[in-house]
C-alpha cells in the first residue's frame, strides 16, 4: 500500500505529510546531495595550512615577548629588531610556500602541521623530506624520537643473525597427562585444541581456550581398549583425528572423541599382501594427506604401507611394498607424507628410506638404502615445509638431513643423541632454519633435553633441559609458534614467550582457577520427568553428607547394634544356644563324631555273625 503514496509524493516534488507519519521518517522526494571528495580533501588541506601558519605566527610572537623580558640590556633593541627581522622572514617564505602548495596539486604535499613545524624546527628539513616518499600527516615527532618501524627492522635483523632469539622458550606449562610415556601428541591447524595420547592407553583432550591455570584436560577416553597410543593427529580441516595404536586397526575419531570410522583388519591366512583389505599386524605409524583431507596413510609390522579413505573402511586405497636388497620384505617403522601430498616416504628396519609416487605403488621413486643403521627403527620421518629437504631420526642415535634429489649421502648428520622409543620426533621450525629433536635417558641418568641444531650446518644451537625422563615427542606448531613436547614420565610441556608466541598457553595461564566445590557425591542417579504427576515425583535427592547429618540425629538410625547375646539370653532375648530341647538338639546334630580308625573293620564287623547266623540274603538262596 505503500507504492501509490510514495507515487504522489514524487509526483508533487514535496514530502507528504501521510507518507510521513506512515514511515516513521520525512525526506522523501528530495535529490542526494553530491560530494565533490578531491575539492574538500583540497579545501581541508589548505584549512589545515592556513591554520599551522597562523599557530607559528602566534609562536614566533611569544618567542619574542619572552626575549624582551629576559634581555632588558641596552642591546636589547638590535636584538630584537634582528628577531622580527628573522622571524617575519621566515614566516613570509612559509606562507610563499604554502600558497605555492596549494596551487599545486601534487601527490608529495605534506599536508598538516607536521611540514611547518619540522621547517621552523629543522632549518633544512626540506632535503630529508624530499627523500622520504611516504606522506606524513598528524602532529610533530617528539625531539629525539626514533622511528618504531626502524625498530622492528634493527630487531628482525638481529633474529635473523641470532636464530636462538626466535626460539620461545622463556616460559613453560606443564600439562600431567598420566604417569607413563606420552607417546603422541597432536595440535589441530588453529591451534586451539591439543591431544596427547600415551602408554596408559588413554588419550587425552585439552582446550587452550576453555582451560584455566589448574590444566585439566577437559576429555579422557580409551579409543583402543588396551594398546598402546603410537600416533595422534588432526586432519588439515582439523575435523576429525587419526588414531595409531598397537593394533592392526587405525581409528577415526571426531573432535569430541566419538568414532568416526575403524580400519578393516586384513586376512593374515593370505600370503600376497596386496589382497587383504587392511593391514594383519601391528600398526606402527600414521599421518593425513596435507591436501586432500579424506585420505591417511598407516604402516604395519605385515610390511606395508597402506592408503585409506575416511569414508570407505571396507577397503584400503593403496598398498606399498617396500622391499630390502634381496627383494624380501622389511617392515617400515614409520611414514608420511611430503608438503604437497605427492610423495610417500617410509623408513624401515633394515635401515633404507623409500619413497614413492603417491600414485605409483610398484617402483621407489627415490630410494637409500644405508640411511640408518640395519635392525634400529627409524622413528621419524619429516619433509621441511619448502619440501626440499628430509629429516629422519634413527634408532642408531643419529639425525640426517637428505636432499631427496641426491639421496645417496645426507646433507648433514648429528649423532649422540640416543633415542629409546620407537616413536622419537624431529621437527622444523616454522620458518624452516631450526631442526628440533629430543633425546633418551636412562632412568637416573641425567635430564632429556630438546636439542635445536641449525639447518645449514647443523651446528648445535640451543639445548633446553625437560624433566629428568626421556623427551619422546615434540611439535613447533607455527601458528601458535610454541613447542609442546611429550616425555617418558607423563608430561606434556608447552613451551612459550609472551611477545613471540600467539594464544595456545597464554590464554589459559592468564585464567584463575576454578573455586573447588566440596566433593558432594549424589546418593544415586536422578531422573528429571518435567511433567510427572505429583504422585510419582520422587523425593529431591540431596548430597550424602547432609544426608549423614540426618542421619545422626535421628534416634532411631544413629541406634548402636546390639552385642550378640552370650549365654542362656537376657532382657527378653534368647541365647545363640538355648536351654529349650530343640535348640540342644540343633546345636548337637551335627556334633555326632563317631569315627571308626579303620573303614575295613567298621564294613565287616557283622561279617562272623551274618555268616553263622544268616537272616536275609542265604535263606531267600536256599529255597
Amino acid at each position: 500500500f505503500l507504492s501509490p503514496l510514495v507515487a504522489d509524493a514524487e509526483m508533487l516534488g514535496t514530502p507528504d505529510p501521510e507518507l510521513a507519519a506512515t514511515m516513521g521518517f520525512s525526506g522523501f522526494g528530495k535529490k542526494a546531495r553530491t560530494f565533490d571528495l578531491e575539492a574538500m580533501f583540497e579545501q581541508t588541506r589548505r584549512t589545515a595550512v592556513e591554520r599551522s601558519r597562523k599557530v607559528l605566527e602566534a609562536r614566533e610572537r611569544e618567542k619574542e615577548d619572552q626575549t624582551e623580558k629576559e634581555f632588558r640590556i641596552p642591546c636589547t633593541d638590535s636584538s630584537v629588531s634582528a628577531s622580527s627581522a628573522t622571524g617575519p622572514g621566515s614566516t613570509s617564505t612559509e606562507r610563499e610556500a604554502a600558497c605555492s602548495e596549494s596551487e599545486d596539486d601534487s601527490n608529495d604535499a605534506l599536508s598538516g602541521p607536521s611540514m611547518q613545524v619540522q621547517s621552523s624546527a629543522k632549518g633544512p628539513a626540506e632535503d630529508t623530506d624530499d627523500d622520504d616518499d611516504g606522506e606524513f600527516i598528524g602532529p610533530p615527532l617528539p625531539p629525539g624520537f626514533k622511528d618504531s618501524e626502524d625498530d622492528n627492522d634493527d630487531d628482525t635483523e638481529e633474529e635473523d643473525n641470532n636464530p636462538v632469539k626466535k626460539i620461545p622458550d622463556s616460559h613453560e606449562i606443564t600439562l600431567q597427562h598420566g604417569t607413563k610415556t606420552v607417546s603422541a601428541l597432536g595440535l589441530d591447524p588453529s591451534g586451539a585444541r591439543l591431544i596427547t595420547g600415551g602408554y596408559d592407553y588413554d588419550v587425552k583432550f585439552w582446550d587452550f581456550a576453555g582451560m584455566d591455570a589448574s590444566l585439566q584436560a577437559f576429555r579422557s577416553l580409551q579409543p583402543c581398549e588396551c594398546h598402546q597410543i603410537k600416533s595422534l593427529q588432526y586432519s588439515s580441516t582439523g575435523d576429525v583425528i587419526l588414531v595409531v595404536s598397537g593394533n592392526s586397526q587405525a581409528k577415526v575419531l571426531d573432535r569430541d572423541g566419538f568414532p568416526v570410522m575403524e580400519c578393516i583388519k586384513g586376512d593374515q591366512y593370505i600370503v600376497d599382501m596386496t589382497n587383504t583389505k587392511g593391514h594383519t599386524a601391528m600398526l606402527n605409524s600414521g599421518c593425513w594427506h596435507p591436501k586432500i583431507k579424506e585420505e591417511f596413510l598407516t604402516c604395519s609390522n605385515d610390511g606395508t604401507v597402506r592408503t585409506w579413505d575416511v569414508n570407505n573402511e571396507k577397503k584400503h586405497k593403496n598398498v606399498f611394498k617396500p622391499r630390502s636388497v634381496q627383494g624380501k620384505r622389511v617392515i617400515p617403522t614409520t611414514c608420511t607424507y611430503s608438503r604437497d601430498g605427492k610423495l610417500i616416504a617410509a623408513g624401515c628396519q633394515d635401515g633404507s628410506i623409500q619413497i614413492w609416487d603417491r600414485n605409483m605403488n610398484v617402483h621407489t621413486k627415490f630410494h637409500c638404502r644405508q640411511a640408518h643403521a640395519s635392525g634400529t627403527d627409524t622413528s621419524c620421518l619429516t619433509f621441511s615445509y619448502d619440501g626440499t629437504v628430509l629429516a629422519s631420526r634413527g634408532g642408531d642415535d643419529t639425525l640426517k638431513i637428505w636432499d631427496i634429489r641426491q639421496f645417496k649421502n645426507p646433507l648433514n648428520s648429528a649423532d649422540g643423541l640416543p633415542s629409546f622409543f620407537p616413536m622419537t620426533d624431529c621437527c622444523f621450525s616454522p620458518d624452516d632454519k631450526i631442526l628440533v629433536t629430543g633425546n633418551s635417558v636412562k632412568k637416573g641418568g641425567g635430564s632429556g633435553k630438546l636439542f635445536f641444531f641449525y639447518r645449514e650446518t647443523f651446528q648445535k644451537l640451543y639445548e633446553i633441559e625437560v624433566t629428568d625422563a626421556s623427551v619422546v615427542r615434540c611439535l613447533w606448531h607455527p601458528k601458535l609458534n610454541q613447542i609442546m613436547v611429550g616425555t617418558g614420565n607423563g608430561l606434556a610441556k608447552v613451551y612459550y614467550d609472551p611477545v613471540k608466541s600467539q594464544r595456545g598457553a597464554k590464554l589459559c595461564v592468564v585464567k584463575t582457577k576454578r573455586k573447588e566445590r566440596q566433593a558432594e557425591t549424589l546418593t544415586q542417579d536422578y531422573i528429571i520427568t518435567p511433567h510427572a504427576l505429583p504422585m510419582f515425583r520422587e523425593p529431591r535427592q540431596r548430597s550424602t553428607r547432609k544426608q549423614l547429618e540426618k542421619d545422626r540425629l535421628d534416634p532411631m538410625k544413629s541406634h548402636k547394634p546390639e552385642p550378640p547375646v552370650a549365654g542362656a539370653g537376657r532382657g527378653g532375648r534368647v541365647g545363640t544356644h538355648g536351654v529349650t530341647l530343640s535348640s540342644y538338639i540343633v546345636k548337637n546334630i551335627a556334633l555326632d563324631k563317631t569315627d571308626d580308625s579303620n573303614p575295613r573293620e567298621a564294613i565287616l564287623r557283622h561279617a562272623k555273625e551274618a555268616e553263622e547266623n544268616p537272616y536275609w540274603v542265604a535263606p531267600a538262596y536256599a529255597k
